[in-house]
């Protein structure tokens, strides 16, 4: 028997599936690593990495950072939020904690949803999801964002709320919830039936 194999490589968000198991594990594309001070992020029309910008302050994210593929933060996810007008337009954002390094970008892996942060960027839902990759030997029992340490937890939010500030300037976000496995579930469902409304896949 001969498998069928694709000449084109996916588009990361199109192209790859969420998984299914789906909302509690999902396929995670990462776009940056805990080691990069570049902001990295798909391009959307052609899927490849580009570069966004240079991180402005010193902080540098504490975890995996990327999206899951098949959502969109539209209408569906801004009605979770009570501040939010609309979804930003985006792939929905995951954070994935892992005990071993991950030092490059631009790979899929399998992530156990714990938690999310809500945040509003100038009137736009922008949720980011918490995760930890499966079968990690550290964060890998965790099911939901209290068992995991608090300070990790703080660290997502300061990497968050600096990671576009400009000295002087008000910062243009702000955390309005911090969530568990519950409600990232909830999110998650919005955003795959924000993004099937949005988006025919041929």
């Amino acid at each position: 028997m001969t498998e069928k194999v694709s000449l084109f490589r996916p588009h990361p968000w199109h192209g790859i599936d969420i998984g299914p198991e789906a909302p509690k594990v999902v396929n995670a594309y990462i776009e940056i690593t805990p080691f990069d001070l570049m902001k990295y992020e798909v391009d959307k029309p052609s899927g490849y990495l580009k570069v966004d910008r240079p991180q402005r302050t010193s902080s540098q994210p504490p975890a995996l950072y990327g999206f899951i593929p098949r959502t969109y933060c539209g209408a569906g996810v801004a009605k979770l939020s009570k501040t939010a007008k609309r979804g930003d337009g985006d792939p929905l954002d995951i954070c994935v904690l892992s005990e071993r390094p991950v030092a490059r970008n631009e790979i899929i892996l399998r992530a156990c949803v714990i938690g999310g942060l809500q945040l509003n960027d100038k009137g736009e839902a922008d949720d980011k999801i918490v995760a930890v990759l499966q079968g990690d030997y550290v964060w890998g029992q965790a099911k939901d964002l209290h068992e995991v340490p608090e300070v990790l937890v703080e660290r997502l939010q300061h990497y968050f709320m600096t990671y576009k500030l400009v000295p002087g300037e008000r910062n243009p976000l702000r955390i309005d919830r911090v969530y568990g496995r519950a409600h990232a579930g909830k999110v998650i469902e919005a955003a795959m039936k924000d993004y099937a409304s949005n988006f025919t896949l041929t």
